[in-house]
C-alpha cells in the first residue's frame, strides 16, 4: 500500500469521525437520546462517511473513473449485481431474525411465541394514543404481515444506508485490499464500529451497558456484519448490494419486539443481533465463506475499468486477493 493511499485513508477516517462528532454535539450538550432532534441527527450522521469519501475522491485522489472508484458504476453484469442485491437483502434480514431463537435457546432473549406479549403491549399503547378502539387483525397475522414487509425496508432506508456504505464498503474496503482480504475486512469493520461512538456512548443500542462495553460490542458486531457486507461488495463489484443489505439490516432491527415477552428486560450486549448470542450466526456464515474460498474468489475492485470496455479487467491487476 502506497503512502498516498495511507494518507487518503487517514484523511477519510478523520473527516468521517470529525463530522459524526460535530453532528452529535447538540445531543451531548442537550437532551441526548431524548432530544426531539435525535432522528434527524442520526440520519444526518449516516451521511458523513459518504461526504468523507466524496471529499477524498474529488479533491485529493481525483481518479478518472470516480463513480467506479466508489462502486456506484457500472452496474454490470446486471444479473450478478441484481442477484447479490437480492441476496444481501434476505441474508441481512435472516441474520437479524436468526439471532432471536439462538438467544432464546441460550436463555438471554425472553421469548413469548404464544401471546406475543411485548408486541401486543406496544400495539395497545400506540392504539390508545391514536384513540382507536382496537386493531381488527389477529396479532399473529399482523406479525406475519410485518415480517413480509421487511424487504421493503431495504428500499425505504436505502439513501441513509448508502450514505454509510459509500464510505465503508464503496471506497474504504477496496482501498484496504492491498493488505489482503481478511485484514481489509477487519480494519474496515473496526473503523465502522468506532465511528458509531458519538451515539453509542450516549446509550444508543446499548442503554444498560457502560460506554466502553457498548462500544466494544458495537465494534465486534460491525466486524462480523461488515464482513458479510464486504463480501457482497467484493463479489458483486458494486456498492449497491451492500447498501441494500445495510438498509434491510437496519429496517429489521426492531423485529425482536415481535416475539419478546412483556415486562422482561432485554440486555442488548447479550441478546438480539447486537449482542454476543446474535453474533454466532454471522460468525458461522463468515467462517463458512472463508473456508469455502468465497472471499478468495471475490473480484478485486481496486483497478479502474479499461477505457475501451468501461469495466474492470477479468483479472485483478494487483493480485492482492488471497488464492488468486
Amino acid at each position: 500500500m502506497s503512502s498516498r493511499d495511507l494518507r487518503s485513508i487517514g484523511l477519510f477516517t478523520i473527516l468521517a469521525f470529525a463530522l459524526a462528532w460535530l453532528l452529535a454535539l447538540p445531543l451531548w450538550f442537550g437532551d441526548g437520546l431524548a432530544s426531539p432532534w435525535f432522528t434527524v441527527v442520526a440520519t444526518a450522521t449516516m451521511m458523513t462517511p459518504a461526504i468523507a469519501a466524496l471529499a477524498v475522491v474529488f479533491f485529493v485522489e481525483r481518479p478518472q473513473q470516480k463513480a467506479w472508484t466508489l462502486g456506484l458504476w457500472p452496474l454490470r453484469p446486471v444479473p450478478r449485481v441484481l442477484g447479490y442485491a437480492a441476496l444481501g437483502i434476505f441474508v441481512s434480514i435472516a441474520l437479524v431474525l436468526a439471532a432471536l431463537p439462538v438467544g432464546a435457546l441460550l436463555g438471554v432473549y425472553p421469548v413469548d411465541l404464544v401471546n406475543f406479549s411485548a408486541f401486543r403491549q406496544l400495539l395497545d399503547e400506540q392504539v390508545g394514543a391514536a384513540g382507536v378502539a382496537e386493531i381488527p387483525i389477529p396479532i399473529g397475522a399482523l406479525i406475519v404481515i410485518q415480517l413480509a414487509a421487511l424487504p421493503m425496508a431495504a428500499f425505504i432506508n436505502l439513501i441513509p444506508a448508502l450514505g454509510e456504505e459509500l464510505g465503508w464498503r464503496g471506497w474504504l474496503l477496496p482501498k484496504l485490499m492491498p493488505l489482503g482480504v481478511l485484514p481489509a475486512l477487519l480494519i474496515s469493520g473496526v473503523i465502522w464500529g468506532l465511528w458509531h461512538a458519538p451515539l453509542i456512548l450516549l446509550g444508543y443500542n446499548y442503554p444498560d451497558a457502560p460506554g466502553w462495553l457498548g462500544l466494544t460490542a458495537m465494534v465486534a458486531m460491525c466486524i462480523l456484519v461488515g464482513a458479510v457486507f464486504g463480501w457482497l461488495r467484493l463479489r458483486s463489484g458494486s456498492v449497491w448490494p451492500a447498501a441494500l443489505a445495510h438498509a434491510a439490516f437496519n429496517g429489521a432491527g426492531a423485529s425482536y419486539l415481535f416475539f419478546a415477552k412483556a415486562g422482561e428486560h432485554i440486555d442488548t450486549t447479550q441478546a438480539t443481533v447486537l449482542g454476543w448470542s446474535g453474533w454466532i450466526v454471522p460468525l458461522a456464515l463468515v467462517v463458512t465463506l472463508i473456508a469455502t474460498g468465497r472471499f478468495a474468489s471475490a473480484k478485486h475492485p481496486s483497478t479502474p475499468p479499461s477505457k475501451e470496455e468501461g469495466r474492470p479487467p477479468e483479472r485483478p491487476a494487483t493480485g492482492h486477493v488471497t488464492g488468486e
